[in-house]
């Protein structure tokens, strides 16, 4: 053995003996990311350097596909993560009009990318609203898409179980023929909701392996279905899983404790309290932007919101069976949808009307939304056409010379670009129209077609 291998040689046991000793006090130490020390002569330093910048070389564009609804501090991890691993830059797709729950933002979409380029992204995209407001499958394959287009080599995503191989094969399973025939039969056999049907499927055909247990979780599911777009969608994206940190989805904030806490616990405390009330748990430097929002009156009223979409939806109780063309009508629920319209003077008895196990309450706020805006079934494509940039540090817009979709900040612009371009952009006008309406302080509509792009200088 030559002296230099055996020196190299040397180095990798270091790393591993250090590796190894610090994991005690680095749990969410990973096979691509840890802290080490590393103590050596200053002769060292350039094979050192050589071999820190192959690692940051594997990764130089990582992806994120969040809702930042509010932003927050677990977000501003994830940044620190994903840069942490060695991303050069990191492109964002953002929920922009609606999101994935079938709602609408709390804050407008100027206000969460300031937040996000503040911590960190250098390139924000909008995930236009009709895959914003859809479920975890068409959400993860826009989202992946997007990415895909913009030029990411990675996928950095928070998990309950952060083992991408373990993740990847359930996303194989769940892209397989045998999968869907077991799926379809216990459909059939009147399983008592879809996420049931599907647990069941799996076990059924990979038994004893855990991979149904995995889907119990709902990170866990969501990251499944993005290593499932990866896959079926050809994309060069690594999946890169993080330990989901602090609360939970819905968790209450007096059950965890520490800077983290869910995004819902983070509305509820802005409904009641204001900004200040999320302070704790916001990045210092995104602060100031939250209290000017909420002194402004730019933010969701909650109230608003559930009774302009009440009437939204019962304008079109009209003629035989309004609802039919609605996306995600199916089974007859196009008749249940009318007469919960009908018979509701709230928003909450309209979602208790139409819920039971089989059709669960995700499902129908979206379904309700879809109605409310006339999101019809085949009216946009299945995937975005365009990448709409919301926002970027002025020194990654070269990166988007090798965009694979047509870019542009305007909508206006990419709306002229194609039909499937402009039945989109029409979706999208029509959610955020909807959303200045039902701010603390309206709106006028097009405000989305005059929002001028948001840069930071570093």
């Amino acid at each position: 053995m030559s002296r230099n291998a055996a020196i190299v040689l040397m180095l990798c046991v270091a790393v591993a003996v250090s590796s190894c000793r610090n994991r005690s006090k680095q749990p969410t130490d990973t096979v691509s990311s840890g802290v080490i020390k590393i103590s050596a002569d200053e002769s060292f330093r350039p094979l050192i350097q050589q071999e820190i910048d192959v690692f940051e070389g594997l990764y130089p564009a990582a992806g994120i596909i969040p809702e930042y609804d509010p932003f927050h501090n677990g977000h501003a991890w994830q940044l620190q993560q994903a840069k942490a691993l060695g991303a050069q830059r990191v492109a964002v797709a953002m929920s922009c009009g609606l999101t994935q729950r079938g709602a609408l933002p709390l804050l407008p979409e100027s206000v969460r990318v300031q937040a996000a380029l503040t911590c960190g992204a250098d390139l924000v995209f909008a995930l236009p609203a009709p895959y914003a407001c859809s479920g975890a499958e068409c959400f993860a394959r826009a989202g992946v898409q997007l990415l895909a287009a913009a030029g990411c080599d990675a996928l950095v995503f928070g998990a309950e179980t952060p083992d991408a191989a373990l993740l990847m094969e359930a996303a194989r399973v769940l892209s397989g023929a045998e999968y869907r025939t077991a799926l379809k039969a216990r459909l059939a056999a009147g399983a008592r909701s879809f996420a049931a049907a599907r647990q069941a499927a799996v076990e059924a055909v990979c038994p004893g392996t855990g991979l149904a247990a995995l889907l119990d979780k709902p990170n866990n599911n969501l990251a499944v279905e993005y290593c499932k777009a990866i896959l079926e969608l050809g994309a060069s994206l690594v999946p890169i899983p993080l330990p989901r940190q602090g609360a939970g989805h819905g968790q209450a904030l007096t059950e965890t404790g520490g800077q983290f806490a869910s995004a819902s616990a983070l509305r509820t405390l802005w409904q009641n309290g204001g900004a200040d009330a999320a302070a704790p748990y916001v990045p210092a430097e995104v602060l100031p932007l939250y209290r000017e929002a909420f002194s402004a009156g730019q933010y969701t009223d909650l109230a608003a919101a559930q009774r302009c979409q009440l009437a939204l939806l019962r304008s079109r109780c009209a003629g035989t069976a309004p609802f039919a063309q609605v996306r995600g009508i199916s089974e007859g629920l196009e008749h249940r949808l009318e007469a919960a319209v009908r018979s509701s003077t709230t928003h909450a008895e309209l979602l208790d009307s139409l819920t039971t196990v089989r059709y669960p309450r995700a499902r129908m706020r979206r379904l309700a939304m879809d109605a409310a805006l006339d999101y019809s079934a085949d009216a946009f494509p299945a995937l975005p056409p365009y990448l709409h940039l919301l926002g970027a540090q002025k020194d990654a817009l070269p990166l988007l010379k090798a965009a694979a979709l047509p870019v542009s900040h305007s909508l206006a612009r990419l709306a002229e670009q194609s039909v499937p371009c402009r039945a989109v952009v029409d979706a999208q006008l029509r959610a955020c129209d909807f959303g200045a309406l039902c701010r603390k302080k309206p709106e006028p509509m097009g405000g989305a077609l005059r929002q001028k792009i948001i840069f930071l200088t570093k």
